[in-house]
C-alpha cells in the first residue's frame, strides 16, 4: 500500500515537473522567437540531404517494394540460402529504383533542357520585334472601332512605357547587383548539387533500412505513449501515408501526363514555344485548383507576342485539358485519395501557400485532409465518452 502510494506520488511529482519545463520551454521560444527560429533554419538547412534523401526514398518505395519482393521470391526459388536470396532481392530493388530515379532526370535534362534555353533566349532576342507585332496587330483589330480604340491603345501604350522604363531606369543600372545575385543563385545551385547527391546516398540506405527503421519507430511509440493512445497513433500513421503517398504520387503521375498531352495539342496547332509551356503547364498542374490558372497566364502572354491568335487558340486548348483533368483524368488516378469537399480545398491552398509558398500549396491538400480526419475522430471519441449523437446530421436544428 506504501509503496503504491509511493509510486502514484512519483508518477504525478514527474508529470507536474515535464508540464513545468514544457511551459518554461514555450515561454522561452516565444521570448526569443527570432534565435529559435533562426536555429530551426540552420537546423533544416543542416539536414537538407537527409529530407531529400526521405522525399526520394518516400516516392520511389513502391517500386523498391515491387523489384524487391518479386526478385527475392523468384530467387527463393532458385538458391538454397534464404539470406542471400532476400539480400539479393533489395539490391535488385535499390538498382532499379536509382536507375530509374537517374533516367528520369537524364532523359528531362537531355529532352527539355536545351530547348527551354533556346526557347528562353529567343523569347528575350525576340521580344521587342514580337511586342512591335502585337502593336500592330491590335492598331488592326481596333481600326474599325472608334470608341474604345483610343482608350485601349493608351492601355497598350503605357504598358509598353513601364516595361521600356523598368529596363532603362532599373535593370541596366543594377546589373552589378543581377551579377552578383546570379552568382550567389550558381552557388546555390552548387549546394543543392551536393545535397542532392547525398540526398541520393541517403535514400539508398533508407530504402534498405526501412524495413528495420518502421519497427523501431512503432517500438518507441508503444514504449512511451499508452498502449490504446500507441495504436490509435500507429493507425493514424497509415492513414497519413495512404492519403499523401495516393495523392502526391497520384498528382505527380497527373501532371505528367496533362504536359504530355498540352506538347502534343500545342504541335499539332503550330503554337509557338510549344516544349516552354507544356512544362510550364505540366509543373504547375501539381498544384490544385490554382495550378492550371498559374501556369496558363505567363504561357498565353509568351503566345500571344509571337502569334495573338495562337494565344487565343492555346486558352481554348487549356480549358479543354483541365475539363478533361477535373472531371475524367484526375478523378480516374486520385479517385478519393482526400475527399475533402471543394471549400476546404480553396481554403487550405490559401492557408498552406500563404505561409509555406509553392511546397506549400502542393501538400496543403492532403494535409489538411489529415487535420480534418483527425479532427473528425476526436470528436466523435469525446461525444461517444458523453453519451451524444456525433452525426453532424443529428445538431442541424439543436
Amino acid at each position: 500500500m506504501k509503496n503504491n502510494r509511493w509510486s502514484m506520488y512519483m508518477y504525478w511529482g514527474i508529470t507536474a515537473f515535464l508540464v513545468i519545463l514544457a511551459s518554461v520551454g514555450v515561454i522561452f521560444g516565444m521570448i526569443h522567437l527570432k534565435d529559435v527560429l533562426g536555429a530551426m533554419s540552420g537546423l533544416i538547412r543542416i539536414l537538407t540531404p537527409i529530407i531529400y534523401g526521405a522525399i526520394l526514398a518516400y516516392l520511389l518505395s513502391n517500386v523498391y517494394n515491387s523489384v524487391n519482393s518479386k526478385t527475392a521470391s523468384w530467387l527463393e526459388k532458385k538458391l538454397s540460402n534464404r539470406k542471400t536470396a532476400r539480400n539479393l532481392g533489395k539490391a535488385a530493388g535499390t538498382l532499379v529504383a536509382l536507375a530509374l530515379l537517374i533516367a528520369l532526370a537524364a532523359g528531362l535534362l537531355y529532352l527539355i533542357l536545351p530547348e527551354l534555353i533556346y526557347s528562353i533566349q529567343n523569347v528575350i532576342t525576340s521580344a521587342p520585334e514580337n511586342i512591335n507585332n502585337f502593336s500592330i496587330w491590335l492598331n488592326e483589330i481596333l481600326e474599325g472601332d472608334h470608341e474604345y480604340r483610343e482608350e485601349i491603345l493608351a492601355v497598350y501604350n503605357t504598358l509598353v512605357e513601364m516595361g521600356e522604363s523598368f529596363i532603362n531606369s532599373t535593370l541596366i543600372p543594377n546589373l552589378d547587383i543581377i551579377i552578383k545575385n546570379a552568382y550567389i543563385s550558381v552557388k546555390a545551385i552548387g549546394v543543392g548539387l551536393y545535397n542532392l547527391l547525398i540526398g541520393l546516398i541517403v535514400m539508398i540506405y533508407l530504402l534498405n533500412f526501412k524495413d528495420t527503421l518502421i519497427p523501431q519507430i512503432k517500438k518507441l511509440i508503444f514504449a512511451f505513449l499508452p498502449d490504446k493512445f500507441a495504436k490509435s497513433f500507429v493507425s493514424e500513421l497509415k492513414y497519413i501515408n495512404q492519403v499523401f503517398g495516393g495523392f502526391i504520387i497520384g498528382k505527380i503521375v497527373d501532371s505528367i501526363i496533362i504536359g504530355v498531352l498540352c506538347f502534343i495539342l500545342t504541335n499539332l496547332f503550330k503554337l509557338p514555344y510549344a516544349l516552354l509551356v507544356s512544362v510550364i503547364v505540366g509543373v504547375t498542374n501539381v498544384i490544385p485548383f490554382f495550378g492550371p490558372f498559374i501556369g496558363a497566364i505567363p504561357s498565353t502572354i509568351l503566345i500571344m507576342l509571337v502569334s495573338p491568335k495562337g494565344g487565343l487558340i492555346f486558352v481554348a486548348l487549356i480549358i479543354v485539358l483541365q475539363q478533361f483533368d477535373g472531371n475524367i483524368l484526375g478523378p480516374k488516378i486520385l479517385g478519393e485519395k482526400t475527399g475533402i469537399p471543394s471549400f476546404w480545398v480553396l481554403f487550405s491552398i490559401l492557408l498552406f501557400g500563404g505561409v509555406f509558398g509553392f511546397v506549400g500549396m502542393i501538400i496543403a491538400v492532403p494535409t489538411w485532409a489529415v487535420i480534418l480526419h483527425l479532427l473528425k475522430n476526436f470528436s466523435e471519441e469525446r461525444l461517444k465518452e458523453k453519451g451524444l449523437p456525433y452525426e453532424s446530421k443529428d445538431y442541424k436544428d439543436v
